[in-house]
């Protein structure tokens, strides 16, 4: 069997490990910003002003560190992963629009930018076997 052919397999590992990684690191930039209180979030929120959303900042600072943290959580044990995955593309996407609006060098926006594309890959290859949104949708449908 040719190492190629092999590679199927291993298709649903990969998938948990991206999944992990990425919701380990989604965790440990959503914390600060959830439990960061309301100055951090009105600096956080603000970034909504170069979307042309300048009232309540305190609020959108609030849901992008929920988002984060929990969207991070969400991701790591593939439990309404689609839902999670889109939101969290809506705040790499705030993020990355923010960078851009602040004259920022593309050093400072890439990360985001690239993040906002494996969220776009996941959403069209979905969570995988090992997720818990597959070991609920196999329960229901067992009911049935």
């Amino acid at each position: 069997m040719s190492p190629l052919r092999k590679r199927g397999i291993y298709r649903n590992v990969g998938l948990l490990i991206i999944r992990i990684g990425l919701g380990i690191m989604f965790i440990l930039h959503g914390y600060p910003k959830m439990f960061g209180g309301p100055d951090t979030w009105v600096q956080v929120g603000s970034a909504m002003q170069f979307l042309g959303i300048d009232f309540a900042p305190m609020f959108f600072g609030f849901m992008a560190g929920v988002t984060e943290f929990f969207g991070g959580i969400f991701l790591l044990f593939g439990l309404f992963f689609t839902p999670s995955v889109i939101f969290l593309f809506i705040v790499m996407l705030v993020a990355t629009i923010q960078h851009i609006g602040a004259g920022d060098g593309f050093t400072a926006y890439s990360h985001s930018i690239e993040i906002a594309i494996v969220m776009t890959g996941l959403l069209f290859i979905g969570p995988g076997k090992f997720s818990l949104d597959r070991k609920l949708q196999k329960r229901n449908n067992r009911r049935y």
